[in-house]
């Protein structure tokens, strides 16, 4: 199974327009129809899930619990910051005004593969969120993986 790895840097237009790098592109499969669920992500980024992965996503949200505080409030705070965004002829989204706002992207925009999805992140943001962390990448993935 194919995923999006990998990172890279871009402009974002006057219009919140950022191209999504090529690699990660051909990563999609022809079931997400060239468009993403844009949505808040954690850590003040933006989630981008294809299509096809998202509609996962919502069958196993239509699973929980919504009698559940908790799972009515994840339910809401997800779904209400979802867009679908589809790409353009130049391989670009539209990256919704608000989710912009909250991830403090303006010019530029780190783009980073993750597993199931897309993580677009304010370069300054995603570096102090890096420069915070309190393990160094070999004690963390010695945690994670480490059996």
């Amino acid at each position: 199974m194919a995923s999006f790895k990998g990172q890279a840097a871009y402009s974002v237009d006057e219009k919140g327009r950022v191209a999504i790098p090529a690699k990660m592109r051909a990563v999609l499969k022809p079931e997400a129809k060239g468009t993403f669920t844009a949505t808040r992500g954690f850590e003040r980024c933006i989630f981008l899930y294809p299509l096809d992965r998202w509609e996962e996503i919502e069958m196993q949200m239509m699973k929980l619990n919504l009698y559940q505080r908790e799972a009515r409030n994840f339910v809401r705070q997800i779904l209400r910051w979802a867009e679908e965004v589809t790409l353009d002829k130049q391989g670009r989204v539209v990256l919704p005004k608000v989710l912009m706002e909250f991830a403090g992207i303006t010019d530029r925009a780190l783009i980073i593969g993750a597993l199931d999805h897309i993580e677009i992140w304010n370069p300054a943001t995603f570096e102090q969120f890096v420069n915070e962390q309190p393990l160094d990448y070999e004690t963390l993935a010695e945690k994670v993986m480490g059996v």
